[in-house]
Order: C-alpha cells, then structure tokens, then sequence
C-alpha cells in the first residue's frame, strides 16, 4: 500500500465529491483517480478494495466537518441558554451547508451502509463518536437539557439538513433559520 498522507486525503476528498455527484453506485476507483487528477490504478495502491474506501471516507468526513481549533470553545463562551442553543444549531446548518459535499456524501455513505455491513459497522462507530461527544459537550457545558434533549436536537437538524440539501426549493435559508428556532424552543427547556 502506497504511504503518502497527502496523496491519500486528496483521494478522500475526491471519493466524497464523487459520492455527492455520483452516489455510491458511482463511487469507482477509476472514478475517484479521474477526480484526483491522478493516474489510473492509483486509488487502488491507497485501498485494498471498494469497502476499505468506503470506511475511510466516512473518517474523512467527519475530519473535514470538525470545527477549527478554538472556535466551538469560543461559541460555547456565552451564559448557557435557549437562545445559545438556537445560535449554535444555526452556526452548526451553516457550517454544514459550507461543507455540502461532505454532508452529502455522508447521506450516501448512509444508505450504502443499509446495505453493506462492513461500512455499517465502522459508520456506526463514527457517528456514535460524535453524537456521544455532542452529548458531552452539552452536559459540560451547562447547556439546558439533558442527552435526550442533544438526541432530538440532532435528529431534528439531521431531518432538516436533508430536505435542505435534497430538496432545496422546499423551504429557503430564512425559513431553515426560523425553523431551526422553533425546533430549539420546542425542545430544550428553558433555563
């Protein structure tokens, strides 16, 4: 197996634009190679097979999708209310809509894990990770709310974020806003 670090994140990040174009089924090493702008037969020196890709994608995502050193610290300054809640979930579409391709890819690395148990496994593992450390974060922070609170939190804005990008004439930014106010104050008690 090749060991360029550059060369394999190039590939990454290129297997996630194919994924959000092309889909899954799209998602080939002759592909990913013609993405890069590299040789043919090169993503196949970096992964062993189809799967192995598809794993190390989903790790890609989420190191793409990380916010910048110091600005979830700076974000979580302010008095830990309600109305934070609201800035911090919008901060949070934002960011997502800034990173559109990897929350794209990331809808198709889901369903393909509905039907690959391998990709399943290790997409688990990186979702609960992060889902467990939103849960951390909001509890340690003095945020109102318990984990419930964080789980429908997620599975709100997760909904949300896939008829915004799927489905983008359903409702508009400002609308995504004002939704994203009314799911918070419907969920995370006042202070």
């Amino acid at each position: 197996m090749a060991r360029n670090p550059e060369r394999r994140t190039a590939l990454l990040d290129a297997a996630i634009e194919v994924l959000a174009e092309e889909g899954a089924r799209g998602l080939t090493f002759r592909a990913v190679d013609a993405r890069a702008g590299v040789p043919t037969g090169t993503s196949s020196n970096y992964f062993a097979h189809r799967d192995q890709l598809l794993s190390q994608v989903a790790d890609q995502i989420f190191v793409r999708l990380t916010p910048e050193e110091g600005s979830l610290e700076t974000a979580l300054r302010p008095e830990p209310t309600r109305e934070l809640v609201v800035e911090l979930m919008r901060w949070l579409a934002r960011r997502m809509a800034a990173e559109r391709t990897c929350y794209l890819g990331l809808f198709e690395l889901r369903l393909e894990a509905a039907r690959r148990p391998e990709l399943r496994t290790q997409l688990t593992k990186v979702l609960r990770a992060d889902l467990d450390e939103n849960i951390r974060l909001h509890l340690a922070s003095g945020m109102p709310g318990d984990a419930d609170t964080v789980r429908l939190l997620y599975f709100a804005l997760t909904g949300l974020l896939l008829d915004h990008f799927t489905v983008p004439g359903l409702h508009d930014e400002r609308a995504l806003d004002t939704l994203i106010e009314t799911v918070v104050t419907r969920i995370v008690p006042e202070a």
